[in-house]
């Protein structure tokens, strides 16, 4: 089996609708793929009926944006969880929100200096979808200021630029706490992914493990191999899942599906811990 557990679609930061996902899976040979959008679930019904018809099994999924106290960013990814649980509902609502206001707040600053307006940016979001600098990034480039989305997020977007600007999150081990109550299954998303900014000490990881982490995904392209030894260790040392993935967002990153892959024996795991929504068959 091959099996992908990290992919968006265009209800967040991907190109792709989420039907169109599913196919893309198929072609490229993947038994199972994982949708998991930024903080939204808005793309499992339209997901769901497309891979019944590419023969794909799908894990319904999210990923959460979370923030630790000491501001550095961390990605939770859920499995099956319940997508009506009241508490994770909350919170991810509230984020979505402040994402949004976080953009406007950017989008006014950027035009400052780039020939960039709100109109530009909403022709990039689909209807409904989790509005993310990626969506800032692709105006950007229609705007013929940057080449390409890696460019942007290298220079202009960064969160060490002047225009960067946070935004509400809640604390990671909170958000494992509540994708347990939730039914769900939560993997640490690209850990150690330094080249996207600061990563969390070991202080973080054990507050996260305590909540109910449950796994690490560790085969992930922006995982340097110095930290994934440091990864291994630590799910050998705490029992938690390794899973890989590509983080697969169409044409808005190089990414591509099945570069990395979860094992059958830890997908089968994550079947039996998700109680809050099956896989799709």
């Amino acid at each position: 089996m091959r099996i992908d557990l990290h992919a968006h679609s265009n209800v967040s930061d991907g190109t792709q609708a989420p039907g169109a996902v599913m196919a893309s899976a198929a072609e490229a040979g993947l038994d199972v793929i994982a949708l998991t959008d930024h903080d939204s679930t808005d793309g499992w019904a339209e997901a769901a009926h497309a891979a019944r018809g590419h023969g794909v099994a799908l894990v319904p999924g999210m990923e959460i944006s979370c923030r630790t106290s000491e501001g550095i960013s961390v990605h939770l990814l859920c499995y099956l969880h319940d997508p009506a649980h009241a508490g994770l509902l909350e919170e991810i609502t509230k984020a979505k929100d402040a994402r949004f206001t976080r953009a406007e707040r950017m989008v006014s600053l950027l035009a400052e200096d780039y020939p960039l307006s709100w109109d530009d940016v909403i022709h990039h979001v689909a209807p409904g979808a989790t509005l993310g600098r990626p969506h800032i990034a692709d105006a950007l480039v229609a705007a013929g200021v940057v080449a390409d989305r890696t460019e942007a997020f290298e220079s202009i977007l960064t969160s060490r630029s002047r225009y960067f600007v946070q935004h509400y999150a809640p604390d990671p081990a909170f958000a494992v706490e509540l994708v347990r109550d939730a039914g769900g299954v939560p993997v640490f998303a690209h850990p150690v992914a330094s080249a996207r900014g600061r990563t969390v000490g070991e202080r973080i990881y054990q507050e996260m493990i305590d909540a109910g982490l449950a796994g690490l995904e560790i085969n992930h392209r922006d995982n340097p191999e110095e930290g994934r030894a440091f990864l291994r260790k630590l799910a050998a040392r705490h029992g938690l899942l390794v899973t890989g993935s590509s983080d697969y967002h169409g044409a808005g990153k190089p990414n591509r599906l099945g570069e990395n892959l979860t094992s059958p024996e830890v997908f089968a795991r994550i079947e039996e811990l998700g109680t809050g929504t099956p896989v799709v068959r």
